[in-house]
Order: structure tokens, then C-alpha cells, then sequence
């Protein structure tokens, strides 16, 4: 019978782990970190990283830096801001940090991203071009094997 209330907790952490990625997703371009994150639900910053991983794949850390990169290709494609404004409207403060993350998860600099993107969404719904265009992480890129004759 102890199944039961390990059971109870595990969706109480599961409640509060969706309260953070909900909050995450709210508050993108603000000051967030694990600590202010797992204050706001009572738990200690490595127990909340290692069940958010646990939970979603990914630290809350990564989490949040997809949600700041995925906002900023819909900024650049936009075209009226620059790599800088970008930068700063989804919360990085680094610019540094920022270029980094994004050509790690979209493949090329903002800068290409935003010369290249400009007309390639043009026409399309927000939600299609947001789904056509969201940040893939290398290690969900599919690895192929070579295909030998």
C-alpha cells in the first residue's frame, strides 16, 4: 500500500513541475533562474532540475533558453528590430550568449537567421510558421547512418 502515496506525490510534483514550465513560458523575457524557479514551488534548485529533466527531457535552464530563441526567430523574422533589440526583448543579457544558443539550436547566427528568414514566412499563419520554424536541438537531430551499396 505504500505505492499509493508515492503515487499522490509524484503527480503533486508533476502539478508543480507543469507550474514551472507554465511560468517559464509566461516570463521568458524576464530575470528567471532555477533558484527564483524552485523558491516559487518549494523546492530545492537541484531536486527541481533533476525532475524537470526527468519530466521534459531537459533542464529548466534549456527550457527557457528554447522559449527565448524560438520568440526571438519570430522577432527576426519580423525584421524590424535588430540582432541587439533582440537580444534584450527575450530577456538574454548577453549578446555573446544569446548568438551562441541560437546558432546551437536553429543552426546559423541570428544575423543569417534574419536575412535569410525575411520573406520565408511570408503569407503564412503565425501558428504554421511558428511550428514550421521552432529550434530543433542537436540531439533531436536524427542521426543517419550511411547507406552503404
Amino acid at each position: 500500500m505504500s505505492s499509493r502515496p508515492a503515487s499522490a506525490q509524484h503527480l503533486r510534483d508533476l502539478a508543480l513541475l507543469r507550474r514551472v514550465r507554465d511560468r517559464i513560458d509566461r516570463e521568458y523575457a524576464q530575470p528567471l533562474d532555477v533558484e527564483a524557479l524552485a523558491r516559487g514551488v518549494n523546492m530545492s534548485a537541484g531536486h527541481l532540475s533533476r525532475q524537470f529533466r526527468l519530466a521534459y527531457g531537459e533542464s529548466p535552464y534549456s527550457y527557457l533558453m528554447t522559449r527565448r530563441i524560438e520568440r526571438a526567430m519570430a522577432l527576426l523574422r519580423r525584421g524590424d528590430l535588430s540582432v541587439t533589440e533582440v537580444c534584450f526583448a527575450v530577456g538574454c543579457s548577453s549578446l555573446g550568449t544569446f548568438s551562441t544558443r541560437f546558432t546551437e539550436l536553429v543552426g546559423v547566427p541570428p544575423s543569417t537567421y534574419r536575412r535569410q528568414a525575411a520573406g520565408a514566412t511570408a503569407g503564412m499563419p503565425p501558428c504554421v510558421a511558428k511550428q514550421v520554424t521552432r529550434p530543433v536541438r542537436n540531439r533531436e537531430v536524427p542521426v543517419t547512418e550511411p547507406q552503404l551499396a
